[in-house]
């Protein structure tokens, strides 16, 4: 009898790009995003806004914002395939060589288009500047166009006010006459364009100035008070540092129906008697599934970089599961033992897989020791399931 190639049996097991894209619109069509528009000049704070309110490292940051029109750049957080927060930043205002009109028009393109997302403008300013003109003639027109979105003036860099350079951040709110001053002039400039006005200096940890993050806890509230009553929840959930367990909780939810069923197949190719062919078939279905997994998290990577990710989560542990191939060759016994450790093994490496490309997204370094618990868990939970 001619034994089914490699590929052929793989070809059966397909995943479907269909189902996998109708499964992400359904979670997105659900979920409490909110599109932030940043409005300010470069060096008004506006990237350290986005650190605040997501927690992410300055160079996440650096690479998560990328080209989306001509005059603005977009960031997806956690990810673009399952946002929660969509930071959207002005480019090139207060350049005498760009075009304020330009940019208005482009702004207002984007937002005539039609989205069941809550959107806020976020307006940064620095506390000591003054030359604002084009700043206030996009914040006019916008107010003017669309009344019904909220608007959050936010000044910054409060530090460079304080009376002595070497002061630390005093108690919230400060009560220094400089910056009491500065607040009340840039108030008025920009009177009957913005919903609430806030202080804030959110700086770098090299900086010395603590906290780092400045007046976050008022930016949280004024947000939470702008934004409708979902939104409002995600963002307390962010800046709670619960947001670990609420994005892995979302992706989860997700990654486990791809994690089902290629644990379902690995199981049916493991009680299939393919000697020398199980093994690698396995294997390439088990890059696959990290394959798509990194997809759901936002992540592109090649068979190449799975199978790394793959030996680097797995360690050891995959070459223990690989030994007990050996005994799905004992007859009327071997083969269900090889099924079962083959599912709960794929079923492991699905959840540490999920954990590596959580940490990830969170700004985080893989942890290796906490991916390792979350495999051995896993693994012993599901052979409970398959009553091993």
């Amino acid at each position: 009898m001619k034994l089914p190639s490699i590929k052929k049996i793989l070809d059966l097991f397909r995943v479907d790009e269909t189902e996998i894209a109708n499964i992400l619109e359904s979670v997105r069509s659900q979920l409490p995003t909110t599109e932030a528009l940043l409005i300010g000049k470069p060096q008004a704070g506006k990237s350290s806004i986005v650190r605040g309110l997501t927690g992410v490292g300055k160079e996440i940051i650096g690479q998560g914002f990328r080209p989306h029109t001509q005059y603005t750049e977009r960031y997806a957080y956690p990810s673009e395939e399952l946002p929660l927060l969509i930071f959207t930043d002005t480019v090139g205002l207060g350049d005498i060589n760009k075009n304020t009109e330009e940019i208005i028009t482009e702004l207002t393109t984007q937002l005539d288009i039609e989205t069941k997302r809550a959107r806020i403008l976020i307006l940064t300013v620095k506390i000591n500047d003054f030359a604002t003109d084009s700043l206030k003639n996009i914040a006019t027109n916008l107010r003017k166009k669309y009344p019904q979105i909220p608007c959050l003036l936010v000044v910054t860099s409060l530090h460079e006010l304080y009376p002595n350079l070497e002061t630390n951040h005093p108690e919230y709110p400060p009560n220094f006459p400089e910056i009491d001053r500065a607040f009340t002039e840039i108030k008025d400039t920009f009177i009957g364009l913005f919903d609430l006005a806030i202080l804030i200096d959110f700086t770098l940890e090299e900086d010395g100035f603590i906290p780092v993050f400045y007046g976050l806890e008022n930016l949280r509230d004024s947000l939470t008070e702008l934004l409708p009553s979902a939104e409002a929840k995600t963002i307390h959930q962010l800046l709670d540092e619960t947001v670990d367990s609420q994005l892995g909780n979302l992706y989860k939810d997700v990654a486990r129906r791809y994690i089902l069923a290629f644990s379902v197949m690995a199981v049916t190719l493991a009680a299939v008697p393919l000697p020398f062919a199980t093994m690698p078939v396995l294997t390439a279905l088990e890059v696959t599934m990290v394959g798509v997994l990194g997809r759901l998290y936002g992540q592109t990577i090649n068979p190449s970089q799975a199978g790394g990710i793959i030996s680097a989560i797995a360690g050891g542990f995959l070459a223990q599961v690989i030994g007990r191939e050996l005994i799905k060759f004992i007859p009327g016994f071997g083969s269900v033992v090889a099924a079962s450790w083959a599912g709960a093994y794929t079923w492991a490496l699905g959840e540490g897989a999920c954990a590596y490309f959580g940490d990830i997204v969170g700004g985080k370094k893989p942890d290796a020791d906490k991916i390792k618990q979350v495999m051995k868990n896993a693994f012993e939970n599901a052979k409970k399931e398959s009553k091993m």
